[in-house]
């Protein structure tokens, strides 16, 4: 799996876990149990720098392709739909967080 994948995934397990268990809890940036623990911001941001790059290494495919550099249109279309696929799922975390903070935010104390 993308290592994108994987941080979204597991930000997404826990966020999801959060809303039925109280707040977040850590996660941890690797399987070890002794592992420093990564706050949730760094994952959003770690996912969000690795979807970039991904856009960026389409775009690269695609002048190669275009320019006539060596590049395959099998490489070129396989590098856009996993930019595609990154964005979609960042995408659809956003929309999850932003609907979470609007339940959160309408719940009466």
């Amino acid at each position: 799996m993308l290592p994108i994948l994987n941080s979204i995934s597991a930000a997404g397990s826990a966020f999801s876990h959060a809303t039925a268990s109280g707040p977040l809890p850590a996660l941890a940036s690797s399987a070890s149990p002794g592992a420093p623990e990564t706050p949730f911001s760094s994952l959003l941001t770690d996912a969000v720098g690795q979807v970039s790059a991904l856009q960026d290494q389409a775009h690269q495919a695609m002048t190669g392709l275009m320019s006539g550099t060596g590049v395959d249109v099998h490489q070129a279309m396989i590098a856009t739909e996993k930019a595609s696929m990154g964005f979609e799922l960042a995408l659809s975390v956003r929309n999850k967080a932003v609907a979470a903070y609007q339940q959160v935010m309408g719940m009466q104390f």
